[in-house]
This record gives structure tokens, C-alpha cells and sequence, in this order.
């Protein structure tokens, strides 16, 4: 694919680095062991470190800044509503949290407003919405880090390994080498509507709205018949699901494979000896110690 779009960059990255070297059973590992240091910190100082680690970590692997910058953009709404909802309601959470019977409000709504007169949004409440924030980014930056580093290939063969069902793991690899030619079409038809005089940019959002609905049709029925020669190709060859057959592909742990998973496992256990013995990355470590 030679579009600069981002969202149709997901692709292999091809040049060698480390993240790529590593076998997709221990990225996996990354993967359940980021994931769960992010669900175990409640503080926005730790966790703000650890998505700032796995985005460096991103830009590292070749990743694209562009791709991150449309990640940030796309959740930008989703983030706005949070703190919004959060430092207005979230009330008795943060209570508990930092053991408090008062909170700090930044401002308050007058009292004339219907509905919501008097209302008023707290520190705390935005504190705990930028916890979110960052675990929401953390979770969502580390699988790229995975997956766009791996062959799909090796993904296959790797997985493979891990005994899971054939079946789940041809879905999975078809997902991701189809999602590209998707996107593909979805740039086509945009691009095809522009060239008939359509200015999607200048509409208002039901108008635009309109346009994205015929989009999803026409991807809907053109998805429909991709699959359907799926289909009748994977009965012409017989396909069974079975995962006793031959690979192409090897899949193996090196030394850097299991110093890494070494090195990931010491990493959460000293997480939990430092959030359950010292409050290392609870909610109100360094901000209401």
C-alpha cells in the first residue's frame, strides 16, 4: 500500500529492530503483563510514565508518529467526555480513594442553572478521569507495539505453539491481513465521492453523517462478498481447522525471548511488592501523601 494515510499503515514493519527480532508468544507476554502494571496503578504519575514508555517504545519500533497522533485524535472526544463526567459525578470513588470527606473544587456551576445549578467539578474527580486516560492509552498503544511488528506468518506459527484452536487463530490472521483492504475501500469510495463534487470536509456533521452511512454500506456488502469467496475457496481446498498439520513458518524462543519474559515477570513483581507494601501507583501516592 503506498497511501500516507495512517489508519491504512497497518502493515509489518520491515526493518530490524528489537521488538521485531522477539517471538510473538513473548510479545504476547508484554502484552498480559503491561496490561495488568496499567489495570494495578491507580496513580496518573505511574501511569502517565507507563504510557509514555510504551509510546516511546512505539516510535522505537517504527511505528508511526502519524499513527499515534491519529490514535490521540480519535480518543479525543471519548477523553473530553471523561473528565467532564468524571470531575462532575465521580464524587464518592475518589472519596474513598484518597480517604477524604471533602474535595477540592476548581468550579461551580450557579445555582440559577436548571438541572444542574450547583453543581461543581473537583480536582480529584479529573485526577482519577487522567488515570483512565492514561491506562485507556497504555492498553491501546502496547498491541500495535505487538502486532505491527510481527509477520502474520509468525503470528500464525506462534500461536500455534500455544495450542490454541486453529480455528480462532485463522480468524484472527484473516482479520488482520482483510482489515487493511478494507480500509482501502473505505479511502476509495471517500475519494471516488470527492471526485463527483462532493466537499465532505465543508459539510455539517449530519451531512457528513449521511455520506459515512452510504460508506458503510457499500464496505458492508463488499465485505459480504469477500467473504463469501472465502468461503467457497477454503471448501475447494478442504479446509478443516485442524492444527495438526504442517508450517511453513518456524517459531522460536531465543535467548533474548526468555531474558525479556524474565525481565517482564521481575517487572511485575515489583510492581505489586511496591503498590502493596509502600503505595507505589495507588491513587494517592505523591498527590495526597
Amino acid at each position: 500500500m503506498t497511501n500516507d494515510n495512517p489508519m491504512l499503515k497497518l502493515e509489518y514493519i520491515k526493518h530490524d529492530n528489537l521488538f521485531k527480532r522477539l517471538d510473538f508468544r513473548t510479545k504476547l507476554v508484554m502484552i498480559v503483563i503491561i496490561t495488568l502494571i496499567a489495570f494495578i496503578w491507580d496513580s496518573p504519575i505511574t501511569g502517565g510514565i507507563l504510557a509514555l514508555s510504551v509510546g516511546s517504545a512505539c516510535l522505537l519500533a517504527g511505528i508511526r508518529l502519524e499513527y499515534l497522533r491519529l490514535v490521540l485524535k480519535v480518543m479525543l472526544p471519548f477523553y473530553v467526555f471523561l473528565l467532564i463526567t468524571m470531575g462532575f459525578f465521580n464524587v464518592d470513588q475518589v472519596k474513598t480513594l484518597i480517604n477524604r470527606n471533602t474535595l477540592t473544587p476548581i468550579f461551580s456551576i450557579p445555582q440559577t442553572y436548571w438541572w444542574i445549578g450547583g453543581a461543581s467539578i473537583n480536582q480529584e474527580g479529573i485526577i482519577y478521569a487522567l488515570n483512565i486516560i492514561v491506562k485507556t492509552l497504555t492498553m491501546i498503544l502496547v498491541i500495535p507495539l505487538a502486532i505491527f511488528t510481527t509477520d502474520i506468518n509468525q503470528m500464525v506459527v506462534s500461536m500455534a505453539r500455544l495450542k490454541i484452536p486453529y480455528k480462532i487463530i485463522f480468524i484472527f490472521s484473516s482479520t488482520l491481513r482483510f482489515l487493511p483492504l478494507f480500509l482501502g475501500e473505505i479511502e476509495t469510495i471517500i475519494e471516488a465521492q470527492k471526485l463527483r463534487g462532493l466537499a465532505i470536509e465543508k459539510m455539517g456533521l449530519i451531512s457528513r453523517s449521511k455520506i459515512y452511512s452510504s460508506v458503510a454500506v457499500t464496505l458492508i456488502i463488499n465485505a459480504m462478498v469477500k467473504s463469501r469467496k472465502l468461503s467457497i475457496i477454503m471448501q475447494s481446498k478442504a479446509f478443516s481447522g485442524s492444527s495438526n498439520r504442517t508450517y511453513l513458518h518456524k517459531s522460536l524462543l531465543t535467548k533474548a525471548d526468555y531474558i525479556t519474559i524474565i525481565l517482564l515477570i521481575i517487572l511485575l513483581i515489583i510492581v505489586l511488592i511496591l503498590y502493596f507494601k509502600l503505595g507505589v501507583g495507588k491513587f494517592a501516592w505523591l498527590i495526597y501523601s
